[in-house]
């Protein structure tokens, strides 16, 4: 073999080496259930790297840590934190991410090597090589490029908008529990004034001045109350674990949490119809996903017409042929004679038109959640107002009815009535008040923002839990 011919074998491996060192490697990680449920089941609300996170959102220290009582911003980004409904979600805007890096790959070329058997002449064997390289058209790659970006923007997106599920299902849970604990409060209340109601008339009906149907009458009542008192019990240990579940913690990790439930007491006044109707179209999360997907279905046809247009392969070639340096030079170009990939066009092109007619679905649907939300706000608000004004009363007369008894113009059994009247009124009050604030994370929902906060979403949301939309912080 000659000098020459052993120079270019060893140029030949050393460009296939060079081709090899920057291949990846798999990394074996294993996926095991029990580590995962042990790992899971030692979350905690004391833990070191939720406090930094804390910190790093709220833009000061938390101290004491953990704090003595944890408002419904802080239980949020707890969430934010450690749900792993974000996880996921941030998981698939890594794909999504992934997917640009591979749109905007540029085609390798390929080498044959052909050798080639003379049996007419000597050295028999013929060394040839050849070449394929593909040369892209019409900026295929760019429109590629350009439809992942998109596709990777709506999967960015979609984490605000999983973000924005997380806080209104932690709501939703919170305020389930905060029911619990007053109505508790409440029928604690009512069962204690049913058990002096019956005390009162059973002594009245000792003495001959009631009969026996109004203390009978009393009695049920007071099991009713009872009954309704271990029906609160059960609900409180459910709701209870129902906020766990929507902080993404176990139920230990709520032993010791006392919640501050001042996000619950008042209703703030609704934002003007126009105001939310502007502030969710042009905000909402999902709105600007669904954008997003519409701006990737238009790069995606661009990228079907740029396929009309062939791309052109360079072949290159060298042959060794009886000690003669013999170099080809071909081109070669697909004839679209048969297929002009109208196929594909058409496809694309009625994606586009679904991703359109999904956006409008969208948009109609954000449109009647808000109308329906603002009604429904509106009411419960109404309805909160005339809750609160007929305690007043009640209790103006309980008050009244303390001086009568004081005066000995009525029995004590009368009082403890009007109390009872008292505390109906307040659990119909406390009902009122939670509808109102139902009804208010509805409008919330619908708005997918904090009353009064514009929303804002980052241009990076990072992959491990360390920055978060803004507006959900509030």
């Amino acid at each position: 073999m000659t000098t020459g011919n052993t120079t270019r074998i060893v140029a030949a491996i050393a460009l296939l080496a060079l081709c090899l060192t920057g291949c990846k490697h798999y990394h074996d990680q294993p996926l095991l259930p029990q580590q995962t449920a042990a790992d899971f089941g030692s979350r905690t609300l004391a833990d070191a790297g939720l406090k930094k996170f804390l910190e790093t959102n709220l833009h000061r220290e938390v101290a004491p840590w953990p704090p003595r009582a944890w408002d419904f911003r802080t239980l949020a980004m707890a969430a934010f934190y450690y749900h792993p409904d974000l996880d996921v979600a941030r998981a698939q805007w890594a794909t999504a991410s992934a997917g640009s890096v591979t749109a905007g790959q540029r085609p390798n070329p390929t080498m044959s090597i052909t050798p080639t058997y003379d049996t007419t002449t000597g050295p028999p064997w013929i060394p040839g090589v050849s070449f394929d390289v593909p040369i892209e058209t019409a900026g295929k790659r760019q429109h590629r490029i350009a439809q992942a970006t998109h596709l990777a923007e709506a999967a960015r997106l979609n984490i605000a908008a999983v973000a924005w599920q997380v806080r209104s299902r932690l709501r939703n849970r919170l305020l389930a529990w905060h029911a619990a604990q007053e109505n508790l409060t409440l029928l604690r209340q009512q069962e204690s004034l049913q058990a002096e109601t019956v005390r009162l008339l059973e002594g009245q009906f000792n003495a001959g001045a009631v009969a026996a149907f109004t203390v009978t009458q009393a009695r049920v009542a007071l099991n009713q109350s009872r009954l309704a008192l271990s029906e609160a019990e059960r609900q409180s240990a459910v709701a209870r674990a129902q906020t766990a579940d929507a902080l993404g913690v176990p139920v230990a990790a709520l032993a010791g949490v006392t919640p501050d439930w001042s996000e619950f007491r008042q209703l703030p006044p609704q934002p003007a119809d126009a105001t939310a109707r502007r502030q969710a179209l042009t905000h909402r999360a999902d709105i600007l996903s669904a954008l997003a997907d519409y701006a990737a279905s238009e790069a995606a046809l661009r990228l079907q017409i740029a396929r009309q247009y062939p791309d052109v392969h360079l072949n290159p070639g060298y042959q060794l042929d009886q000690t003669d340096n013999k170099w080809t030079l071909g081109l070669s170009v697909e004839l679209p004679m048969l297929s002009q990939n109208q196929g594909p066009i058409a496809e694309a092109e009625a994606k586009r038109a679904e991703s359109a007619a999904k956006f409008n679905a969208l948009q109609a649907r954000v449109l009647a959640e808000i109308e329906q939300a603002l009604a429904g706000y509106r009411g419960s608000v109404k309805k909160a107002a005339a809750a609160d004004a007929m305690s007043r009363d009640l209790d103006a007369q309980v008050r009244s009815a303390r001086g009568m008894l004081a005066a000995g113009e009525i029995p004590r059994v009368e009082l403890v009535q009007r109390q009872l009247e008292v505390s109906a009124a307040a659990l119909a009050q406390l009902d009122a008040r939670i509808k109102g604030q139902e009804a208010l994370g509805a409008l919330l929902d619908a708005l997918q923002s904090p009353l009064g906060v514009t929303v804002t979403i980052p241009t990076a949301i990072e992959e491990s839990p360390r920055t978060i939309p803004t507006n959900l912080s509030q």
